[in-house]
């Protein structure tokens, strides 16, 4: 099947409204303030994707908003049901759940994102970086304790500070790190049909975006593959700012930005959520020749919109400031024109929700 049913045109509930799937080989920009039913709408155009299509997708989910994408809902059908039951998606989980804790190596990280997570700089820091540069630790054989009083008993001044930083800093003590054991990576090079990387319940509030690192890492490292996969960032603004302030947001940032740039060739495809397009980094939704707009209502976000995405038109851009709960504007490559949608239902359960105001003779929950 190369097309997808994600709902019907706006006004017409008997016109079904259909994306190419083809053509998500493309990055995509998918956008909506908070209240518009962006996650929601997102998890429509993800449900059909696994169900009609064989294209691997890895979702980075910083609010557990799809560990339930395995799960029907009761009012699915039958057949998708099934199709569902028999679909390869995997969970990984942060914080406690169903599904598997996500972890990934400290030691498949390469010299420079070793060096963003230790606030290394190569030339501020040139012994300790060159000791890190150098290292010859194995992964089967790892061990963060042995490792520091290797370090500390050489005598050499270089790798005694590495040392102390390494154990100052506390990262390897981290509940991200497999410690021997498997690497989220290893799940992800299987390609499953939809594994899904729970984001939101690390301690550390840096272990999220190490663990995105990890992962975007390693697939650009086996590019040269070109096995596709589509990557889905969910609150996109938190790993691909335009303004990075930490060393790992930094390596972060950059890394979006090469496979913004180089990756469609080789079968890396990003479909990018966030709130606001001012939020995400220019070189990466300039390379954007997909989008999905709920509503927004902010003038500056729509003359951005309206700036970037020029296939969709200023006045199409501009009505999405008066869409109601679950309307789009489709653009771009994947539909024939620009599209105004009523978004389907869910096939799975939502992850998250909103938070209800308690009031005075109702139930809470």
């Amino acid at each position: 099947m190369t097309e997808v049913t994600i709902g019907s045109v706006l006004g017409d509930a008997e016109a079904p409204v259909r994306l190419d799937a083809r053509r998500f080989n493309r990055h995509t920009f998918w956008c909506g303030q908070s209240g518009s039913g962006k996650t929601y709408a997102l998890g429509v155009v993800l449900e059909q994707l696994l169900l009609h299509t064989e294209l691997p997708i890895l979702i980075l989910d910083p609010n557990a908003d799809f560990v339930h994408l395995p799960e029907a809902r009761e009012t699915a059908s039958a057949e998708d049901a099934q199709r569902l039951a028999e679909t390869d998606i995997r969970v990984f989980r942060s914080s406690a759940g169903v599904g598997e804790p996500l972890h990934v190596r400290y030691l498949d990280l390469s010299t420079a994102s070793k060096a963003a997570l230790l606030q290394l700089d190569p030339i501020a820091d040139a012994d300790e970086y060159n000791v890190l540069l150098h290292s010859d630790e194995r992964a089967e054989t790892f061990s963060a304790a042995e490792m520091l009083a290797r370090l500390r008993g050489s005598g050499d001044p270089g790798q005694v500070r590495l040392a102390n930083r390494i154990d100052n800093l506390e990262v390897l003590r981290w509940d991200l790190w497999s410690r021997g054991e498997s690497s989220v990576v290893d799940v992800i090079d299987e390609r499953p049909r939809g594994t899904v990387l729970d984001l939101g319940g690390f301690t550390h509030p840096a272990e999220s975006k190490v663990a995105a690192l990890a992962v975007l890492e390693h697939l650009w490292a086996r590019r040269e593959e070109r096995r596709p996969i589509l990557i889905v960032i969910d609150e996109a603004h938190n790993l691909c700012s335009p303004h990075p302030r930490t060393d790992v947001e930094r390596a972060l940032t950059e890394q979006l930005v090469q496979i913004a740039a180089e990756g469609r060739k080789f079968g890396l495809w990003l479909l990018l959520s966030t709130q606001r397009p001012t939020k995400i980094h220019p070189n990466v939704l300039s390379q954007c020749d997909n989008l999905g707009l709920m509503r927004v209502n902010a003038p500056r976000d729509l003359l951005e919109l309206s700036e970037v995405f020029g296939f969709a038109g200023e006045e199409e851009v501009r009505r999405s400031a008066s869409f109601g709960l679950g309307q789009a504007l489709f653009a771009g490559g994947f539909v024939a024109e620009p599209t105004f949608v009523q978004m389907g239902e869910r096939v799975t359960e939502e992850g998250g929700g909103d938070v209800r105001v308690p009031l005075r003779g109702t139930p809470s929950a």
